[in-house]
């Protein structure tokens, strides 16, 4: 079986889809599939093409035994809807041209969206490659856009939506990462067949990186600290701010410290938020690969997962609970709906505070650091309920099984 995986994120990128992806592709070529991966130059997320990928229209390389494909894509910093248009349809049309005249055929076309519009590529390249369509949705856009108010142009939206419907009735599989993505496209394509395509995490091969016992004192921390990690994009979903304000509120508490690492649109403003409240107790690290990011979870004691108060999120699930939960770090979740049904009341893997509550971080925060026993007890529920429901082997073989039906 030959199986084309179309990103536009990939690795050495960081980020969920660019890890979920990799990780993917290594579990089906395990099982026999000749799989190759068609992505974009590296530039996410500070939309800057990597120094070693620069001048160069298409870069084929190996990476663990994945062969990509790698095309152009313009890269800007700025967050007008011009220049993101520009990031996006740019790779559509390098990626087409990379797709028919560089690659080979195929039996099936996975396509990771957002961004939709690659959805154009994944169907162009079904018709040349005589493969069918298996598109993968991680985010239901441009519902997402329109909600969180990143795309306001109705003639856009509209667009979207309609090639949104196209993509879905020509897809041989439609799969989703959570369920409350796989429930909105079921109810809408009653026809069509919806997987829920879990994520997960490996924990043998996260137990294997190496950490470093005295990381928390190179940080400047000492062995009393309670340190409490966020890392991953600082973005508009987030909603990053709540932390910095729980963090003022707890600035009488001197063992409680707040780790933010990670890079996006939103860092500046938090970086000015800090400064003006005069956080002390609040450090910003800048954006490292997943393999660095590990060691840093080892030397904290708590997982920080916000998101917006949003209805869409209620059928959001962080990517960055997996790797907490496969190292019995206890989560502090701020998203309601599946994230909070699935780890807080049926895995009981930790505590969940109200969205964009500051107070009530700030109350859970302390909870989780007056009571140890208890902080204890949530890792180890956590790494059960992961290694129980979410193994990323089990996961495959239910996909592979599938498309081998």
């Amino acid at each position: 079986m030959r199986i084309l995986i179309l990103s536009q994120y990939f690795i050495p990128e960081t980020g969920a889809p660019q890890n979920r992806l990799f990780q993917w592709a290594k579990l089906l070529s395990n099982k026999g599939a000749t799989v190759e991966v068609l992505t974009a130059m590296p530039n996410y997320p500070e939309m800057k093409i990597h120094q070693a990928y620069r001048g160069k229209f298409y870069f084929p390389e190996t990476i663990q035994g994945i062969s990509i494909h790698r095309a152009w894509i313009f890269a800007g910093s700025s967050k007008g809807i011009l220049p993101r248009l520009g990031n996006y349809f740019s790779f559509v049309f390098t990626s087409l041209l990379v797709g028919i005249f560089r690659m080979g055929k195929y039996d099936y076309v996975f396509c990771e969206s957002p961004p939709l519009f690659l959805g154009i590529t994944a169907y162009l390249l079904k018709v040349f490659k005589g493969a069918r369509l298996i598109f993968n949705v991680s985010d239901l856009w441009p519902e997402s856009a329109e909600k969180l108010g990143l795309v306001t142009n109705r003639f856009l939206l509209n667009s979207a939506a309609s090639l949104e419907k196209f993509l879905y009735r020509h897809s041989f599989l439609i799969t989703g990462q959570t369920r409350g993505i796989v429930r909105n496209i079921s109810l809408r394509f009653p026809q069509k067949n919806v997987f829920w395509f879990k994520n997960g995490a490996n924990v043998n091969e996260l137990e294997a990186i190496e950490y470093d016992p005295g990381l928390r004192e190179k940080l400047g921390f000492t062995s009393q600290d309670f340190l409490l990690l966020y890392a991953g994009i600082l973005g508009h979903a987030q909603g990053l701010e709540v932390v910095l304000h729980a963090a003022r509120e707890l600035h009488s508490s001197t063992a409680i410290k707040f780790l933010i690492m990670g890079s996006g649109p939103e860092k500046d403003k938090l970086l000015k938020m800090k400064e003006a409240y005069g956080l002390d107790n609040v450090v910003f690290l800048d954006n490292r690969p997943k393999q660095e990011v590990i060691p840093f979870i080892h030397a904290s004691d708590a997982a920080l997962i916000p998101l917006k108060k949003l209805d869409l999120f209620k059928g959001a699930i962080p990517s960055k609970i997996f790797e907490n939960l496969a190292l019995k770090k206890p989560v502090l979740l701020g998203v309601e709906g599946e994230a909070k049904e699935l780890f807080i009341e049926t895995g009981k893997a930790g505590l969940a505070f109200i969205p964009e509550d500051p107070a009530d971080l700030a109350a859970k925060v302390l909870y989780l650091y007056t009571h140890v026993q208890e902080r204890k007890e949530y890792g180890i529920n956590g790494y059960n309920y992961l290694l129980r429901e979410f193994n990323p082997e089990t996961i495959m073989n239910e996909f592979w099984n599938l498309i081998n039906a």
